[in-house]
């Protein structure tokens, strides 16, 4: 793949390495790089370009890890309380042993721009695909946890190319998705302080090296608070956010969740069913996964890093996963192979560990849907927020005009759920389009 002189002017040749490093050896990266003259590879602000290669024995160690694995004994109830249901897991895991092919997620991931950056001392991977129309609109699009950049692949081709999806030449993006540090083929953080605020700053660091001078930011889950960040700082060139899951939770609210207690008084019959909603889902233990990564990190790392069975049962943990049918039905998007894609990210790069740290990192901040914790009044540019029916919560329309004071787009969707970009990639683009229209 040639790059583009144009894009990346620093470049001035490219160099191919493929090192048999440590790490390279733990999740077979081949990257194609070009130092600037006397600098080293970890001062090096260049742009380069990089292919995924696994190496085979890494393959051939997680299939007999999981042909190894000792399974515990059934759960005692009839349905997900307890966690990942051992048949349904089981049935994916001998799948993920002896059907499952990453080589066809490497061929299409090496078939998009990849590259790499390095970025205050941390190398970080993206995805870049410009569109073939003139004008697009530049945006960086942020993934959480338990995703990654395998959530976005389906909504890549409606963004850049949007007349084939239903929409005009002047709804046009180029997309940008970089991977978090500590997640997916980033580097891993050695130091602390990797937060959002400081992704942020890195998020938009990348963009001017893209050569950027005007572009919008897309988020969800983590990528709420990145996001939200960005327009926080009034990153330059930025123009507004589009988000889902946004911080929309006012104070008495949020005084009164922890506690279990009764709803405030003067809430709507929609806010009250919000209320009852997330106070179920708080005792239903369904953010338990939140507090075990906020507080022990390390700890949770040591046996999703050693078992592959144990990783899929801690990600499946999610709620965002409480409706997926274990690819029952091969229609509905996210499919067996895509959630395995996901799963299998996470296991070759050795990533279970330091992508739970940046849930350590904020814990201090409190919840991602809190609109104090959040710092929402303090953004001045324009956000979008798309509902999702299924996400782990539905924000009312007031609480969002309330926590957000330049509030330009809010609209609840009829479906798809907390992986909206997996789940539903031709609604995403086209609330994404409608978000971000004003702005062009």
């Amino acid at each position: 793949m040639a790059l583009d002189k144009r894009q990346y002017p620093a470049r001035t040749r490219t160099t191919r390495l493929c090192a048999a490093t440590a790490a390279a050896l733990a999740f077979g990266l081949c990257v194609f790089f070009s130092p600037g003259h006397g600098q080293t590879a970890a001062e090096d602000q260049s742009v380069r370009t990089f292919k995924v290669q696994v190496p085979q024995a890494a393959l051939d160690d997680l299939h007999r890890r999981i042909a190894a694995t000792r399974w515990p004994d059934t759960e005692t109830v009839a349905d997900q309380s307890q966690g990942a249901q051992l048949a349904q897991l089981q049935e994916l895991v001998r799948y993920w042993g002896s059907g499952y092919d990453w080589r066809r997620l490497e061929a299409q991931l090496n078939a998009l721009p990849q590259f790499k950056t390095n970025i205050d001392g941390v190398d970080i991977h993206f995805i870049h695909v410009r569109s073939r129309h003139k004008n697009a609109l530049p945006v960086i699009v942020t993934h959480g946890w338990p995703g990654s950049v395998i959530e976005q692949l389906k909504i890549i081709d409606p963004l850049t190319d949007p007349t084939a999806h239903g929409g005009g030449a002047e709804d046009a993006f180029d997309v940008v998705i970089p991977s978090l540090p500590g997640y997916g083929f980033s580097g891993h953080p050695t130091g602390t302080g990797w937060d959002p605020d400081r992704i942020a700053r890195a998020w938009a660091e990348l963009m001017k090296r893209l050569g950027y001078t005007r572009y919008v930011a897309q988020g969800g889950d983590w990528g709420t608070p990145i996001s939200s960040a960005m327009a926080r700082q009034a990153a330059p060139g930025l123009l507004g956010i589009h988000i889902n899951l946004p911080a929309t939770v006012p104070p008495e609210v949020a005084a009164v969740l922890p506690t279990g207690g009764p709803a405030p008084a003067g809430l709507s019959e929609k806010e009250r069913a919000v209320f009852e909603a997330l106070k179920t889902s708080g005792m239903k233990g369904n953010l338990a996964y939140f507090t075990m990564m906020t507080a022990r990190p390390q700890s949770v790392g040591y046996g999703t890093t050693d078992s592959p069975a144990g990783l899929a049962a801690w990600i499946l943990v999610h709620p965002g996963f409480a409706q997926w049918t274990y690819g029952a039905d091969p229609g509905k998007s996210p499919t067996k192979d895509d959630v395995l894609d996901n799963i299998t990210l996470y296991w070759l790069t050795n990533t279970a560990t330091s992508s739970a740290r940046l849930y350590w990192e904020t814990g201090a901040r409190g919840s991602v849907i809190v609109a104090a914790a959040q710092k929402t009044a303090e953004i001045a540019l324009p956000v979008a927020i798309t509902a999702f029916p299924e996400d782990v919560y539905v924000p009312p329309e007031t609480w969002a005009r309330r926590a957000y004071p330049n509030l330009t787009y809010f609209h609840e969707v009829d479906r798809g759920g907390h992986f909206a970009a997996w789940e539903q990639p031709e609604l995403f683009a086209a609330e994404l389009r409608a978000a971000f229209r004003s702005l062009r």
